[in-house]
């Protein structure tokens, strides 16, 4: 099929190669877990099912919420509720309140509920036992699912695609899971295309993963899905640029990806659907890539979610007189961690351990109007406006400036020849736009 590319993006060295070939490990589940009682959004709390002193089982559900744009959190281990209190939280750099759990060691499942024949299962019942078990995009937005795959009745979807690019440096989680476990992406894609009702599945995966590509294409054979390699550019990966690559289609302002007649959903999302349905196991692991020239072994480790950061650090023996930086993510979209006693979420693809080299500390200089930021947005915007605007305070004319269709990909900072901190100017904007839209 033809490949169609995306205007802009940039080209930063792939660092794969410290883990791309290393075997997914299982790392054992600490002595204590902790479980963060918030999901994608912030603003929808999600109350306790328990409370200090109950026992729970592994995958027990413990904490939901009213409404649908949220899911139920779960238990990882099995063992006592010893606390819940706030704590640390990997995203919004705040804490939040945390369930506690003292893992008794036992590996005691809570009873899995599943679908016994998914394929007579109504859209309805399929997306209620999606939300039930906690599933959320895990490449990184957490958003919710089953909301994901229940796209407004007023537009027509008739394509899924399926996000492998991982085009974020050093990261090789769902690199592997297309190699280790091809078959649960394949099956989790069939379940996801009844639920809406279309036939034709693409996954696009970039060049620089030829074995994923082939262990897909073997697993997808015979299923009519398509698997459509991809030129290696990042941000390949965004909602936007896969939909513009693949299929051609451009996603106006403001708008989701239904309104063009796709949705998009990442491959360990897709695996995570297919376990949840097929296995009735909740959303309660994930594979996080472990990199960076401070890591004595990089890897690709299997882990219980509500596992700290140091825990994982540990088995993969960090050097920690080298660590200068640590990042949730991958380094063009991560986030800078102040603690390493914060768990692992759903979203957590990656941690990256840092030296000073790597993080090509570098000096600031001013602006001096090149255009490479704009050359490099792929969303067609004007970066250097948006931090002029920031930087002058002139926060309502962010919103007739199209801010708002930023994705934050840093390909504007990457290619700045001066070293400007555009994001973060960006992200401020945004907070200051958005707080002026809530007044009104």
């Amino acid at each position: 099929m033809s490949f169609f590319g995306f205007k802009g993006g940039v080209h930063p060295h792939d660092n794969k190669a410290q883990t791309k070939d290393e075997l997914t490990v299982l790392l054992t589940a600490p002595k204590m877990v902790y479980i963060p009682l918030v999901q994608s959004n912030p603003a929808i709390p999600v109350k306790p099912l328990v409370k200090p002193g109950d026992s729970v089982l592994k995958g027990q559900k413990i904490g939901d919420a009213d409404g649908m744009m949220t899911v139920p959190v779960h238990s990882s281990v099995s063992g006592t509720v010893k606390k819940i209190e706030d704590r640390p939280y990997p995203v919004m750099g705040a804490v939040v309140p945390t369930v506690c759990i003292e893992n008794d060691g036992q590996d005691a499942w809570a009873e899995l509920s599943k679908v016994e024949d998914w394929e007579k299962a109504t859209k309805e019942e399929l997306l209620a036992v999606i939300r039930e078990k906690g599933i959320v995009g895990i490449g990184g937005a957490t958003f919710p699912t089953h909301v994901k795959l229940n796209p407004p009745k007023d537009v027509t979807v008739d394509t899924l695609l399926l996000n492998g690019a991982e085009c974020e440096p050093y990261l090789n989680a769902d690199n592997r899971l297309m190699l280790d476990d091809p078959r649960s992406i394949i099956e989790g894609i069939k379940i996801i295309k009844k639920i809406l009702g279309v036939n034709t599945a693409i996954v696009g995966i970039e060049e620089n993963k030829p074995r994923a590509i082939a262990a897909m294409k073997a697993a997808a054979e015979g299923t009519g899905i398509e698997i459509q390699p991809l030129k290696t550019r990042y941000p390949q990966g965004g909602e936007k640029q896969l939909i513009k690559s693949i299929l051609n289609r451009e996603v106006p302002s403001g708008k989701l990806p239904s309104a063009v007649g796709a949705v998009v959903q990442n491959t360990g999302t897709a695996a995570a659907i297919y376990q949840a349905v097929v296995n009735g196991v909740p959303l309660i692991e994930r594979v996080v890539t472990v990199a960076g020239k401070a890591v004595k072994h990089p890897k690709n480790v299997k882990v219980p979610v509500g596992t700290l950061f140091s825990e994982i650090l540990d088995f993969c023996e960090v050097d920690r007189d080298r660590l200068y930086k640590l990042v949730l993510g991958g380094p063009m979209m991560g986030l800078a961690q102040f603690s390493e006693d914060t768990p692992v979420i759903k979203g957590t693809s990656g941690l990256l351990a840092l030296t000073k080299e790597e993080t090509n500390a570098y000096e600031t200089r001013p602006c001096i109007s090149c255009g490479k930021c704009i050359e490099a947005c792929p969303m067609s915007l004007q970066p250097l406006r948006f931090v002029q605007l920031t930087l002058k305070g002139q926060y309502k004319e962010l919103g007739p400036a199209n801010l708002l269709d930023c994705i934050e990909c840093g390909s504007c900072a990457y290619a700045c020849p001066a070293n400007r901190p555009l994001v973060e100017s960006i992200k401020l904007g945004k907070t200051k736009l958005r707080e002026i839209m809530a007044k009104k």
